[in-house]
């Protein structure tokens, strides 16, 4: 591990200048009433990654244009969702660098470089999704599964703890989040064989205050839902950014797959707490409730997507909400005071399954025979790309991954330490044809609309109607961001960057940004000007109205 420091006595001067105040607890919790900052992953504990800045409008989005770029110095997908605080722009690049940056104009104040042990071994790209902060301290968590509280105003480390042994296959891809004095992160490795956890650790010493192990062990509840020692292997690790109410004192985190992935036979039963969320106290990580949305998996259906909490009327009565936008084809309606299913509606083309329960939810498997495509494939529906929710709208919105199916392959593997456990492969439902490239896009003539297509889905949560969408030819790893003038921004592996009508899904503005779009948009204010920001390629964009606008 080394650092770089690329600051010089006059920029960390210029910082601690702008830098007006420490992120308290209650900056926080009160994160939506200062729409000029992004204090956490997906905005606000609430995690509806919604802005209710006005600047940007219907009228005006057309003139958006560039202000300025920040190439990455990594090739690997940049998936990071920037924090802003007061001016300054907080990001991670990959695998596992912190950068501070002028948020007005993107000069770099510092970089902490971190050179992860060669011993980490992440199964889906060395990949960061953004950091946590709490007063001057930011928090980052590495591909080599340690977690780092760095000085907001100089880079500079002030602890480093290990979280688990990347030689087993853990990784950390997180951005962690904080609650009161607690940082909470988990890990990641569910092709690996690792037994999932979450954790959270003093915000001031690194020690680790309460872990939650996802995969329940001999005499913990759930553990009967696992046969011999197939816990010991079966996944379900955390790998995006949970949310938070404070007035039930609840944090949601989102769990993944089983494993092995493709072959259930070697891990018969529920798999428990695989493929659910959990609702968990954070001050001692006591499980208050869970909920499983794809039990005893076959299909990597990872439910690992941010939990979106909606205060609202339900059915004429005032409830506490998580909507979710599930890998596995289904949009399900919660009450996130105790994890009654409430609604599940299909939003892709679902085989997998006739249906869901109409009383408790849980799906009814409909296996296909061996050799018949599944839909949706196995990157799923959607996956961890932020959806967002708009209050003015009603709406839910994702990035969806329509007509596309995989064909499972199951085969029998013994685990091993350290290497992949996954029990089978995906292939394509298309003979001799080529399926949608996993992870990073792909020469688009390699494979046709026949295999999938990408698709913007606005969902009526009442009743699961998808009230318009918005097509791609390829298909989108974004994020959303909606804001106050219903406006929806969005990209794609295409390269485009949009803006939408939240309302009627209308194309308003496009720029082409030559590289897949894999990280959530976000937007800050700063002086008076409003500014979007969006990760593509190896480089990160950020867009104003142009003067005179």
């Amino acid at each position: 591990m080394k650092r770089t420091a690329l600051t010089v006595l006059c920029l960390l001067t210029l910082l601690g200048s702008v830098v007006k105040a420490q992120v308290s607890n209650e900056r926080l919790l009160r994160a939506a009433e200062e729409p000029q900052n992004w204090l956490t992953y997906s905005g606000t504990y609430a995690s509806q990654r919604y802005s209710t800045l006005r600047q940007i409008t219907p009228a005006n989005v057309k003139t958006l244009e560039q202000k300025w770029i920040y190439q990455a110095d990594s090739l690997e997908k940049f998936e990071t969702s920037p924090l802003v605080v007061d001016g300054i722009m907080y990001i991670t690049q990959a695998p596992s660098d912190a950068v501070a940056l002028d948020a007005k104009t993107g000069r770099i104040f510092w970089i902490y470089r971190y050179y992860p042990s060669p011993d980490a071994r992440p199964c889906c790209g060395s990949v960061n999704r953004g950091l946590a902060i709490s007063g001057d301290t930011l928090f980052l968590a590495t591909l080599d599964a340690h977690l780092i509280a760095l000085d907001a105003k100089t880079g500079h480390p002030i602890w480093n703890v290990k979280v688990a042994n990347p030689a087993a296959g853990y990784v950390m891809t997180v951005a962690p989040l904080v609650v009161k004095d607690k940082v909470i992160a988990g890990i990641a490795g569910g092709e690996f064989g690792v037994r999932g956890f979450i954790a959270a650790y003093d915000v001031r010493t690194g020690r680790e205050a309460w872990r939650f192990n996802t995969i329940p062990g001999p005499g913990e509840p759930g553990h009967e839902t696992w046969k011999g020692d197939d816990w010991q292997h079966g996944g379900a690790p955390i790998w995006v950014t949970g949310s938070y109410d404070p007035a039930l004192n609840l944090t949601y985190w989102g769990t993944g797959n089983p494993g092995p992935d493709w072959n259930p036979a070697q891990r018969e039963g529920d798999n428990l707490y695989s493929d659910s969320v959990v609702a968990l106290d954070p001050d001692t990580g006591a499980l208050k409730w869970f909920y499983q949305f794809s039990p005893h998996d076959p299909y990597d259906y990872d439910s690992t997507q941010v939990p979106v909490l909606v205060d609202a009327n339900w059915r004429g009565t005032p409830r506490k909400l998580m909507m979710w936008g599930n890998r596995n084809g289904f949009f399900y309606v919660l009450d996130r005071t105790n994890g009654q299913y409430l609604a599940g509606y299909p939003f892709v083309k679902v085989n997998w399954a006739s249906g869901l329960d109409p009383k408790t939810g849980r799906p009814v498997q409909t296996p296909q025979p061996d050799g018949a495509p599944t839909f949706p494939g196995v990157q799923g529906a959607t996956n961890w790309y932020s959806p967002s929710y708009s209050p003015r709208t009603g709406l839910f919105y994702l990035a969806a991954w329509e007509d596309y199916a995989s064909v499972f392959i199951k085969e029998a593997q013994k685990y091993e330490e350290g290497r992949r456990f996954v029990g089978g492969r995906p292939a394509s439902p298309i003979p001799g044809g080529q399926n949608v490239p996993s992870l990073k896009s792909g020469p688009i003539n390699l494979w046709t609309e026949a295999a999938g297509h990408g698709a913007i889905v606005a969902i009526d949560p009442n009743s699961g109607e998808k009230k318009w969408k918005f097509n791609m030819t390829d298909v989108t790893d974004s994020g959303i961001l909606t804001t106050a003038t219903d406006l929806l921004f969005a990209g794609g592996r295409e390269g485009y960057f949009h803006a939408l009508n939240a309302r009627s899904g209308e194309l308003l503005w496009k720029t082409s940004l030559g590289g897949q779009v894999d990280s959530g948009p976000m937007t800050f204010q700063v002086d008076g000007k409003q500014y979007v920001t969006v990760a593509a390629g190896h480089a990160l964009f950020t867009f104003a109205l142009r003067e005179g606008n």
